[in-house]
């Protein structure tokens, strides 16, 4: 309530939103999970990597002749405390990048006057340039340049992440960091409100879908308004408000229009919807983490899931490593506490596993067979 999103308000009501969306806590984490379609614990073993080997969702649709570009941040090669490498954008599966911080050391501005890497071709951009807009107009122009192919964009936008800046629609400097967060968002809605519209305009609206959700809860700094409570921002924590995110699909052949579902759904089951989506098998290694969410999509029912499991080691030097599963309303963690997040959200008052009764205990039970059935330690 404290933004205005008339852009994703529209994505939503003429799409399908997902009332009980997740991600990881922090954002290269879930970009790992989202691309590969698995739990941390498989496959994200170092900060600001993805290993050359693992399958991504762009290999997926290359290989079934799709045109593929990934635009926005990347780190996803190196970090500055390893020394390790992982995955440039070939490796991922990607024809075509336009990219902020494709390795640690090219890390510079994403905002006013930005340090942007080309397809290989480093550029700092003049100090009126905002590269969010550097980046949208990228995405604009290839699906112009390839509408009369199959493209896959794969767009990790920069808005609205710290540093809290103004943008060209808000240039007021003496503006607090709520005040510079809320103008970010809204940019950042315009922007994709570029993007749908630039899908319909080249006749593209019916052979696309479009998803939009977040990669971890809103940063600690920013407190947001929503459903009448202040909700101060958990980016980083294990509390609800620091995995659950928007999470909104849209396309017009596809999608139930103005749909709103209760599924647990999480970064995960990208990976098998855009298969099934674009009639693409699975891997035959793939382990089963996610699940298609093309039949939700298509109104034909929730998804028969009635929990999520998250392992989340962020492998950053804070942030707390935990193992846990959760429900619509109670969360367990493999170390024991168990919570009711309806009425403990910032999980204070931990509940006692022998007072439990009727839905609290089948909860309870539920969940702690969720957590002894995951492989994968801390």
């Amino acid at each position: 309530e404290s933004y205005r999103t008339p852009e994703l308000d529209k994505l939503a009501n003429t799409g399908m939103r997902f009332h009980y969306g997740h991600a990881q806590p922090l954002c290269t984490p879930s970009r790992v999970k989202l691309m590969t379609g698995q739990h941390n614990f498989r496959n994200y073993h170092h900060f600001s990597h993805l290993d050359s080997g693992e399958t991504t969702f762009a290999h997926l649709l290359g290989g079934a002749g799709y045109r593929t570009t990934v635009v926005g941040k990347w780190q996803l090669f190196n970090n500055r405390f390893e020394d390790v490498e992982g995955s440039l954008p070939a490796d991922a599966g990607f024809d075509d990048f336009l990219l902020w911080q494709l390795r640690s050391e090219e890390k510079g501005p994403r905002y006013w006057a930005p340090l942007i890497n080309h397809n290989g071709e480093l550029r700092r951009h003049a100090q009126d340039v905002f590269g969010p807009d550097v980046f949208n107009d990228y995405v604009l122009n290839y699906i112009e340049k390839h509408r009369d192919q199959p493209f896959f964009i794969y767009y990790p936008m920069v808005l609205a992440h710290d540093p809290w800046v103004t943008t060209p629609d808000m240039t007021d400097e003496s503006a607090t960091d709520q005040a510079k967060f809320a103008a970010m968002m809204s940019y950042m809605d315009k922007l994709v409100g570029k993007v749908r519209r630039k899908i319909e305009e080249v006749g593209l609206g019916e052979r696309t879908v479009i998803f939009f959700m977040g990669d971890n809860g809103t940063g600690r700094a920013i407190t947001s308004r929503q459903h009448g409570r202040d909700v101060r921002g958990a980016k980083g924590r294990t509390v609800e408000a620091g995995s659950r995110v928007p999470f909104i699909a849209w396309g017009p052949a596809v999608v139930q229009p103005g749909g709103v579902s209760s599924s647990l759904v999480n970064l995960n089951d990208l990976f098998p919807t855009l298969a099934e989506l674009a009639g693409v098998p699975l891997p035959a290694d793939y382990p089963g983490d996610g699940a298609s969410l093309a039949p939700v999509l298509r109104g034909e029912g929730e998804l028969p899931r009635d929990n999520l499991f998250i392992h989340y080691e962020p492998m950053w030097p804070t942030g707390r490593p935990a193992r846990y599963a959760f429900d619509r309303r109670y969360k367990l963690y493999q170390d024991g506490d168990f919570f009711d997040m309806q009425e403990d959200p910032l999980e204070q008052r931990p509940l006692q596993p022998g007072a439990l009764r009727g839905v609290a205990k089948a909860a309870y039970a539920a969940l702690a067979e969720r957590i002894a059935l995951m492989p994968g330690e801390l």
